[in-house]
């Protein structure tokens, strides 16, 4: 089994230990930091204080944003495929010609 690490990190003025692979570490304290950033902003510009809706907040943002990825790579991907499917039959004609 390989080996774990114990870590502690800061969310929210509350202190989660957790127990990772090391690959996890650099991106679980980047998100933090992330959350972090976002609690500061949403408190700044909305005026929210309780700290539950805020992190709602800003579940809801990193939500939203893993959701449009989704919509814009699937979009992406039709693409590709129709310009795979479009050069497909060009080469298609030009080789039966």
């Amino acid at each position: 089994m390989a080996e774990q690490l114990k870590i502690k990190l800061s969310i929210a003025n509350r202190v989660y230990p957790l127990t990772i692979a090391p690959s996890q570490e650099e991106g679980l304290r980047k998100a933090a930091k992330k959350i972090e950033a976002m609690i500061s902003q949403f408190e700044q510009n909305y005026s929210v204080r309780d700290k539950q809706d805020v992190l709602a907040m800003c579940a809801l943002q990193f939500a939203s944003q893993v959701e449009q990825k989704k919509i814009d790579k699937a979009e992406v991907s039709e693409e590709v495929e129709n310009k795979l499917d479009a050069l497909n039959q060009l080469l298609h004609e030009h080789l039966s010609a």
